[in-house]
């Protein structure tokens, strides 16, 4: 008899030995790096790719050739007329209509009383509150150059951003052309934008209005795409039966069908512009932002702690605002006019009374600066004298941070080869998801090191390192306190609700007054800024867990430590990897804004980058940034996809 041989199985790729065999070779780059040649340790010149000069001469092209100058000039223009409009009518600016300006007290009224008819007496008195402070704390003209970009950078976000949500839906190319733009395009820094704005429009508020309006698109485009897929298709066949054409069952059924996705897009817009806003103070916007920088470059806390208040409420104001005209439901009111408009029969004579009183006596049209009130003084006076008692501890704990900590990590990123973290990433990307996810890591990583700011992005890489690891020491405990009760957990969850709508700028006024201009100061922004999003995920996550596997586990005997090391945080583990993911996000665009109190990153070069208007530079240093976060984007997502599906989620 013939023997037989039993079929051999297909030769199959070890995935976790490959990836430890790549771990073991950059480990052994490291530990012999004394010996490694020059061009293992750092890549040589000669591979470094002038990316910069091929941007700067597409950009010439564009412009020059293509007459790119010519469309951004004309688009220029109508936002400069629209500027026009609004400065005038909030503050008084001479131009057309020739109108202005509103007196305060009737912009306080008209706050008011939006808040009230979106979302109650409270809300009502909240807007309405705001605007009073800001009047008579003698800051109304800077809050009002701040508002009158946002109202006219908004609408422009929305209707783009919503055009484009629609294009996406309608054409699936367009979706698959979009969507890398858009993960980029979320991952860039705020300085980013600036750049190749100020090329082709100069400074000032126009272009703020801008860069505003490009930054605050993508989400919109993102909440349109998702509300028209989310609308029910019997809500489609009924408006397909009432006869309607394309184009109605487009204006009439889908969209106010997808009317919360996009009025939550509407909000994103909102807090996107006034973030920037207040960011763009470096290419000339006026303002609060221009004011705070002043004030910080200055050292003047009381002043700084001021504008620092206004800002976080005007934040605070329109983000409620806008989220309660997503939530409330259209209503139908029967009978008279004036019963059916109530709330704006009141406005109206609110609105007659402020022009009346404005016209009666000046404070009420404009505070004067002589006639504001201030809390600077008190404010210095109580900064100062904590600042003394604590400076002690604050000069240790600098002097420790500085000396054994940060020094030390930062000169040990910066010791490793880059051929070993160019393996080390590959790595760690095929041990979690295969050759693919290695790929895409050496994607990210290898232009970082071809443009040849690789130095720059490895201290960019270890403030993150050090903010988000302290902001996981300190968010993951402050979560779990949270989430073990539920009214708590509803305070935690408004805490941070309040601190995400929070212009990252105001993070920088604390960590100037305890520690000064410093890289303990930036690591401390950095840190307090990425601690928000792990305390929120922490506490959503273990709330989502079904109650009935928490039951099962308490009448099988486990303790309260067993049942949150064993069943609530396993499973909660999806959740708080995004939350993770949110961190290092918020980390890297903070450390690009941290950069104006002093640090050696990829923000420092930008900041560089924007006052020499080298777009090559700016967009090579900000892509370095978005590849950097799309990295770690990839590798946390997919990590959370294997460990659901391992256990069987």
């Amino acid at each position: 008899m013939m023997a037989t041989t039993l079929p051999q199985p297909p030769f199959r790729l070890d995935q976790k030995r490959i990836a430890q065999a790549i771990l073991l070779a950059a480990l052994v780059l490291v530990v012999f790096r004394g010996v490694l040649p020059a061009g293992l340790v750092r890549l040589p010149g000669a591979l470094v790719l002038p990316f910069a000069d091929w941007i700067n001469a597409g950009f010439d092209f564009a412009r020059d050739d293509l007459g790119l100058m010519t469309f951004t000039r004309a688009f220029s223009d109508v936002v400069e007329f629209c500027l026009d409009v609004t400065a005038n009518l909030l503050y008084g600016k001479s131009r057309w209509p020739h109108v202005g300006p509103i007196p305060w007290v009737v912009i306080a009224a008209t706050a008011g009383m939006a808040g009230y008819a979106l979302g109650g007496l409270r809300l009502g008195v909240l807007a309405g509150g705001t605007f009073v402070w800001i009047a008579v704390m003698g800051q109304w003209k800077w809050a009002m150059e701040t508002l009158s970009v946002i109202v006219v950078a908004v609408p422009f976000s929305v209707i783009f951003g919503l055009l484009m949500g629609v294009l996406a839906w309608r054409y699936r190319m367009a979706e698959r052309i979009l969507n890398p733009i858009l993960n980029i395009a979320q991952s860039l820094p705020h300085f980013a934008y600036m750049i190749p704005v100020v090329v082709f429009i100069g400074v000032g508020p126009k272009a703020g209005a801008i860069v505003t309006i490009i930054f605050s698109v993508p989400p919109m485009i993102r909440m349109s795409l998702l509300g028209l897929r989310a609308v029910s298709p019997e809500i489609i066949e009924s408006g397909k039966m009432s006869g309607t054409t394309r184009l109605q069952l487009m204006t009439r059924v889908r969209l106010p069908a997808a009317r919360t996705e996009i009025l939550i897009g509407v909000n994103q817009v909102i807090m996107q512009s006034l973030a920037m806003v207040v960011l763009a103070s470096f290419i000339g916007m006026p303002g609060l932002g221009q004011k705070l920088l002043q004030l910080l470059q200055g050292l003047k806390i009381g002043l700084s702690v001021e504008i620092g208040v206004t800002i976080v409420l005007l934040a605070i104001v329109l983000d409620r605002l806008s989220k309660a005209w997503a939530l409330k439901q259209p209503e139908h009111v029967e009978g008279s006019w004036l019963r059916r408009h109530r709330v704006l029969a009141v406005w109206l004579g609110l609105v007659a009374l402020g022009f009346v009183a404005a016209w009666s006596h000046p404070y009420f049209a404009e505070v004067e600066r002589k006639q504001a009130l201030s809390m600077a003084g008190p404010v210095d006076a109580v900064v100062g004298g904590f600042i003394d008692l604590i400076d002690p501890v604050t000069d240790w704990l600098r002097w420790f941070l500085i000396t054994w900590v940060l020094i030390p990590l930062r000169n040990a990123f910066l010791w490793l080869p880059t051929t070993a973290v160019l393996l080390a990433l590959v790595g760690v990307g095929w041990r979690i998801g295969g050759w693919r996810s290695a790929l895409v890591c050496l994607a990210f990583a290898l232009p970082i090191a071809l443009s040849g700011w690789w130095d720059r992005a490895m201290i960019t890489a270890y403030t993150v390192f050090v903010a988000v690891a302290l902001a996981l020491m300190i968010g993951v405990p402050l979560g779990l306190l949270g989430a073990a009760n539920e009214t708590r957990a509803r305070r935690f969850l408004l805490v941070c609700d309040t601190a995400q709508t929070f212009p990252s700028f105001i993070y920088l006024i604390p960590v100037i007054m305890l520690f000064g201009v410093n890289d303990v100061a930036v690591i401390a922004a950095v840190m307090v800024f990425a601690t928000v999003p792990i305390v929120r995920y922490t506490i959503e996550g273990l709330r989502s867990i079904p109650p009935e596997i928490v039951e099962s586990a308490q009448m099988s005997g486990a303790s309260a430590g067993q049942l949150l090391r064993h069943v609530k945080l396993p499973l909660a583990v999806p959740t708080l990897v995004v939350g993770a993911n949110q961190s290092i996000m918020f980390a890297l665009f903070m450390v690009i804004i941290a950069a104006f109190i002093g640090t050696q990153d990829l923000g420092q070069e930008m900041q560089r980058a924007l006052s020499s208007t080298d777009v090559g530079k700016g967009l090579v240093l900000g892509l370095a940034v978005a590849f950097m976060g799309l990295m770690a984007d990839h590798l946390l997502l997919k990590w959370a996809r294997n460990h659901e599906a391992a256990m069987g989620r």
